[in-house]
């Protein structure tokens, strides 16, 4: 995929934007929204420190994880272009300032990796990959019963939205960004939308993107056209939580951190006016964790052997719903979705949790990159998994000797 539309989505979906500056009268201590904006132009060093404790820097909810733990045993190592675990990967990793890299196949350690003094008790940030799991959230709710049908209206959970465009929209239409709301995703503009969204100050104890969205009007008919728009990320969020009385945090521990088996705690950041869990991003784990997060989608979404997610939720999550600029290539309910049935959650400054179900393989990574993204990070990223894919289907081919 092209670096112009990584940039532009998962730029957008770290919900931060360009911070604009002050006149000398309207000086202030930055707030908690401001201070996130400025994480996006940090330093390679604060990045590299830092993103292994967001959820110290901000306010934050934890998931908390249980006393089972899933283990993930150790597996025969995979050999990569002849190279192996000292030689491709930690090339890959040193030369785009990668944090740590897990490869899983068959629920077994194939690679493993650690970097830049990361350790495998520590989190690290997710950026974008928390949108995935936010629709994972929704996925849960419906299977319970919290959400009735991805046909509702999203007034019906939101009430302050009821006179607003997004008073009909469907939670499937906010799944697959298609609202038809009018949203400029413009970073060149300062007077976009995504560039306003979180300036203002909190209004009547309301999120700032449920303020700032309460206001824009409808664009296009419902349902036919997409266009991505970062604050819709976090109404979902905000639609989960209304939906299920439980914070982000608070329902990922209940129904997947605790009862699959994660190792840790994650961290969720909080919206600075409601206190709620923001569904773009802020989430934290431990890179075990999303490994295993990888491995209960790969599981199909089941936990001793009954499903978590709704079978609606998991068809179109992991399959091509929207195009993108990248032949091949598409989204489907916030995750991305390549033409050989594997997907993916991805996020900014290199953070992956990648499913390829015919090669029962996941690959997490999570890391520091120099920039955001770019085409070359992005390339580098695919040769990876490319390795990896190339790696075990070596492994299957019949001998010829």
């Amino acid at each position: 995929m092209s670096s112009k539309i990584y940039i532009r989505l998962f730029t957008a979906a770290l919900c931060l934007t360009l911070s604009l500056p002050l006149a000398a009268d309207e000086q202030h201590a930055p707030t908690i929204g401001e201070q996130r904006e400025a994480v996006l132009f940090w330093p390679q060093a604060q990045r590299e420190a830092q993103f292994r404790q967001m959820y110290k820097l901000f306010p934050s909810d934890h998931a908390a994880h249980g006393a089972h733990v899933r283990a993930l045993p150790q597996g025969k190592p995979l050999v990569l272009d002849g190279k192996g675990t000292s030689g491709l990967l930690a090339s890959y990793m040193d030369q785009h300032h990668l944090a740590g890299v897990m490869v899983l196949q068959g629920g077994r350690v194939r690679l493993q990796r650690y970097a830049l003094g990361f350790a495998p008790e520590q989190h690290w940030e997710s950026f974008s990959v928390a949108k995935s799991v936010t629709s994972v959230l929704l996925g849960v709710a419906l299977q319970r019963g919290d959400i009735h049908s991805m046909d509702d209206t999203l007034g019906t959970y939101i009430p302050e939205l009821r006179d607003s465009a997004y008073a009909k929209v469907t939670v499937q239409q906010l799944l697959t960004m298609t609202s038809g709301v009018h949203w400029n995703e413009d970073y060149a503009d300062a007077k976009s939308d995504v560039a306003q969204m979180y300036l203002h100050a909190c209004v009547d104890g309301q999120a700032h993107v449920l303020s700032y969205l309460k206001k824009q009007p409808r664009q296009w008919q419902a349902g036919t056209h997409w266009n991505y728009n970062t604050a819709e990320t976090d109404l979902l969020g905000i639609l989960v939580q209304r939906a299920t009385h439980r914070s982000l945090a608070a329902y990922l521990s209940q129904t997947i951190w605790q009862p699959y088996g994660m190792a840790a705690d994650a961290y969720w950041i909080k919206d600075e006016c409601d206190g709620t869990d923001t569904g773009g991003s802020g989430l934290s784990a431990t890179l075990g964790d999303y490994a295993r997060l990888g491995q209960f989608m790969l599981d199909g979404g089941r936990i001793a052997g009954k499903p978590v997610v709704a079978k609606a939720w998991l068809e179109g999550a992991i399959r091509h719903q929207e195009n993108v600029d990248d032949p091949g290539r598409g989204y489907g309910y916030l995750w991305w979705t390549d033409k050989d049935g594997s997907y993916a959650a991805i996020g900014i400054f290199g953070q992956m949790v990648y499913v390829d179900p015919s090669r029962q393989l996941v690959i997490a990574q999570v890391g520091a990159w120099p920039h955001a993204t770019s085409d070359e990070l992005v390339a580098a990223r695919w040769a990876f998994v490319a390795a990896v894919k190339r790696a075990v289907d070596a492994e299957r081919a019949p001998s010829t000797h």
